[in-house]
């Protein structure tokens, strides 16, 4: 961590909007190291080999035809907060449109710093990527993985990175297969994401926009968890049970920050999604799971997340 670079880059931060997200990305980049991307030809060829044998996986168990991004990268820390900090100013745009016109050095100089910090720990977290480009004009999906995260958390869990790296790939290959295969996720999520940003930027809390946004995502991650597991081509239990455990567990200040980001929100996805999608394919197996992204229609209700019998009576096998 360069803590000097960090500073600097808030106190010079400039603009007319509520962030400069220059220096934002700036701030990130001087809090969190880049990490090594140094692979060996066995490591770019493994992952290559994993994204496509968990596509031709999840085609053949989840009975879903989908292609994979054209973008798929292997990145660092840095690679992925530059790829990340469009996404959120593209997402923030209502706000900024909202606060049109000079903002006050000292608000933009927190709001940057914020920013720039929330970046760094995601930047410094996350192991892999589905992007759907959520509000580009681009119509392409990308696919990340962050190679020093995966790296470093293999050795935290005691699991062979490989290994470990291929279990990965089919959670986000998963979610490529979800938004392939359902075209109208993506303008959903869009919708309801403008819904509600738009409502905060006029003092309103859009509470259906957001909890139908919340409603989509649990179904999107736990969907993901079922395919996961499900078609993956080896042992998991252990990395099951590890994962959960690193997810659940961490530094108080850790949990403080997971909580202020809304981590706690997204492991709640985890698992409710899951536990729905575990007794949909159950019953019907994982090709009648896969009737979720049938139609929007087809999505669980927030109740029928809690009470799998419901969707199941009402979605017909």
């Amino acid at each position: 961590m360069t803590l000097f670079r960090a500073v600097r880059a808030v106190a010079e931060s400039s603009g007319d909007g509520p962030i400069d997200w220059d220096a934002a990305a700036e701030v990130a980049k001087a809090s969190v190291q880049p990490g090594d991307l140094t692979l060996s030809e066995r490591e770019r060829d493994g992952y290559a080999a994993d994204v496509r044998d968990a596509r031709d996986r999840v085609r053949e168990v989840a009975g879903i035809d989908f292609d994979l991004p054209e973008t798929v990268e292997v990145q660092h820390r840095h690679h992925w907060i530059d790829a990340n900090v469009d996404t959120f100013r593209r997402v923030m745009a209502p706000v900024a449109e909202e606060l049109d016109g000079p903002a006050p050095g000292i608000a933009r100089s927190v709001n940057t710093g914020t920013t720039g910090a929330m970046l760094a720990f995601l930047g410094g977290n996350v192991l892999g990527q589905y992007d759907p480009l959520l509000l580009a004009d681009e119509s392409d999906h990308a696919l990340y993985f962050l190679h020093p995260n995966i790296g470093r958390v293999a050795a935290t869990l005691n699991v062979e990175p490989s290994r470990f790296r291929r279990w990965i790939a089919f959670h986000e290959v998963a979610h490529a297969a979800e938004f392939g295969t359902a075209p109208w996720l993506s303008e959903l999520l869009e919708e309801r994401m403008q819904a509600g940003v738009e409502g905060l930027t006029e003092g309103r809390f859009e509470r259906d926009a957001l909890r139908e946004v919340n409603v989509v995502m649990t179904a999107v991650e736990g969907y993901a968890e079922l395919v996961m597991d499900r078609a993956f081509d080896d042992e998991y239990d252990d990395l099951r049970r590890k994962l959960d455990e690193r997810r659940g567990g961490t530094t108080p200040v850790g949990k403080l920050v997971r909580r202020l980001l809304g981590f706690g929100m997204k492991r709640d996805q985890y698992e409710r999604g899951k536990a729905f999608f575990d007794a949909v394919a159950d019953d019907r197996g994982v090709h009648g799971a896969s009737a979720v992204w049938e139609s929007p229609d087809h999505l669980p209700s927030d109740a029928e997340l809690d009470d799998p019998a419901k969707w199941l009576a009402r979605v017909p096998a």
